[in-house]
């Protein structure tokens, strides 16, 4: 499969939400500069008949260029089409924790442009409430024919997949994340893979892992900033969850340039 990403220092990346809402109650044309995003006057003309916020708000773009990390030595190709990846299929247990759900758009960067990429595969795969992996042996456990926490969906029209799993635990040496891996083009020879890793708002964590059964482990012994992979793009991977009635939900947007 081919790697292909654009890095986030390129001068050509698309700005990040976070880096437009920066932005607001400056002008137009200053967000535009620094982006390095360019529009015609009519634009312009067109905007300022709306309030600044709103026309920064149309001006965000649909999908976001994330950089790519490792995919570290868990990841199984299971091959589990399903959303709900909490319950390991060989005994049907679930996996206690706080639920999340998850949701991904997926879109593609052309031109400047983003279009929803549909048929494009993604896996997510993370531990479990005790920072255990599921089909891998470790000198910690070896849960070698469990597959909790593991699966893949397929991006429909609009570029979408959701899955139903549970607030990540920890172990040593890193922060809580989870990873994904997105497979796109698959019939062609060439292909299209993409990997990287998603992190969480410290306080968010701080508060889900006093909850049982996450309180049994004991407090974390790394945060983003102490872990090495996070400081190599994290930030831009940072998931924003909010709170429901059943735990937390979450989306999160990403741009691939595939050729």
């Amino acid at each position: 499969m081919k790697n292909s990403v654009e890095k986030s220092d390129s001068p050509q990346h698309l700005c990040s939400r976070r880096q437009l809402l920066r932005f607001i109650g400056v002008s137009a044309t200053t967000v535009l500069t620094a982006c390095g995003h360019k529009q015609s006057r009519s634009w312009l003309a067109a905007a300022a008949e709306t309030s600044q916020t709103e026309a920064l708000a149309a001006a965000i773009p649909a999908c976001v260029v994330r950089p790519e990390q490792t995919e570290g030595p868990y990841f199984v190709d299971e091959k589990l089409n399903r959303s709900d990846i909490r319950t390991d299929p060989s005994d049907k247990s679930m996996r206690t924790g706080v639920p999340l759900r998850l949701e991904f758009q997926v879109s593609r960067v052309a031109s400047g442009a983003c279009a929803p990429l549909s048929g494009a595969f993604v896996d997510v795969w993370h531990c479990d409430a005790q920072g255990v992996y599921s089909d891998v042996r470790d000198g910690q456990f070896d849960s070698r024919g469990k597959k909790f926490l593991r699966g893949y969906q397929t991006t429909n029209a609009d570029g979408l997949v959701e899955f139903l799993t549970i607030y990540p635990g920890w172990y040593e040496g890193r922060a809580v994340h989870i990873h994904f891996k997105i497979r796109a083009d698959a019939a062609s020879k060439r292909g299209y893979e993409f990997t990287s890793q998603l992190y969480f708002d410290e306080a968010i964590t701080e508060q889900v892992h006093k909850q049982v059964p996450y309180n049994s482990k004991g407090r974390r012994t790394t945060v983003n900033e102490a872990d090495l992979i996070f400081r190599r793009g994290g930030k831009q991977l940072l998931l924003v969850p909010t709170k429901n009635s059943q735990g937390y939900a979450a989306k999160f947007d990403i741009g691939l340039k595939l050729s």
